[in-house]
């Protein structure tokens, strides 16, 4: 059942759904490929307190249409522009996992001066070897118990919307134009950055997450110990407080990456996520420099 502050309009092609909640600055939440709005839930009471959220439903996805059932993140931000468009909505912050944070670095890079602040959750710049693997050989039966589960909540259409994302995902694998974002792509982006990822993402290996913080001019790195893909959903991870102080300005996040390890040490999860009371000189946790000299893979 559809949410009492949920709405539909339309945009271009499609029917896009999307809900909000409070009042304030406009704040932007994106799920994850084969979610929904509704993958916010857990974190929308308490980020409506201080924020105007906006939770949409990504073309084809939840209540969202997609009638030429096709998908690329490139679209998909265009998407979302349109619909703050048509709210009257100029400047805003977003937040974005996965999927939604690729949406993310669209909309960064191509308006960036709309963008006050963001969030990428499990976010990449460009689709590695294992990921692309995972993408060709993915289907309902082999998936997880708790991705099947999630794909027949957020469906609302039911199985024909699953076969649809499937496909769509599966076209990932040999899809080299929709990420691909270059270091110089990254260094547009003016808005202020937290990048979260787990240190043992599936994936999108941590490495990828380490070169986003280095070549976002204005980003801040948060490596989540012992974190899979789109770790924010762990109880013991502190993801909500932490987001909001990010939002607010009023600490900033201590860098733990496996630069800063010896070689093939990862973190444990015993080991500590630190906030900071004053901003870090621009460097790693140790208060080296960020080094500038690695291209993206």
């Amino acid at each position: 059942m559809a949410s009492p502050c949920g709405h539909t309009v339309q945009i271009n092609d499609i029917e896009m759904y999307y809900e909000e909640y409070g009042v304030g600055k406009p704040l932007v939440l994106l799920h994850g490929f084969g979610g929904s709005a509704q993958n916010w839930r857990p974190f929308t009471t308490e980020l409506s307190k201080d924020y105007r959220l906006l939770v949409v439903d990504l073309r084809g996805h939840g209540y969202s249409t997609n009638p030429n059932n096709e998908f690329t993140h490139r679209q998909a931000a265009r998407d979302i522009f349109l619909l703050l468009d048509k709210l009257g909505i100029d400047h805003f912050s977003a937040m974005g996992m996965s999927s939604g944070g690729m949406t993310l670095l669209h909309m960064a890079t191509s308006q960036p001066q709309r963008i006050d602040l963001m969030v990428l959750v499990s976010a990449t710049s460009h689709f590695p070897k294992q990921a692309r693997e995972i993408m060709r050989n993915a289907s309902f039966e082999t998936m997880p118990p708790e991705v099947r589960e999630m794909y027949r909540e957020c469906a609302k259409r039911g199985d024909a919307q699953i076969h649809q994302l499937i496909t769509q995902f599966n076209a990932f694998h040999d899809n080299y134009d929709d990420m691909n974002f270059s270091e110089q792509d990254l260094s547009t982006i003016s808005a202020r950055t937290l990048v979260i990822h787990g240190d043992r993402d599936r994936f999108f290996p941590v490495e990828i997450s380490v070169d986003i913080y280095r070549y976002v001019p204005n980003a801040e790195l948060w490596v989540i110990p012992g974190g899979d893909h789109v770790p924010i959903f762990d109880p013991t991870v502190p993801f909500t407080s932490t987001a909001l102080q990010f939002l607010k300005g009023r600490s900033h996040v201590a860098i733990y990456h496996p630069v800063c390890l010896p070689q093939g040490h990862h973190l444990q999860p015993a080991d500590p996520v630190v906030l900071r009371d004053q901003p870090p000189v621009q460097g790693d946790a140790d208060g080296g420099s960020r080094p500038k000299d690695e291209s993206p893979r």
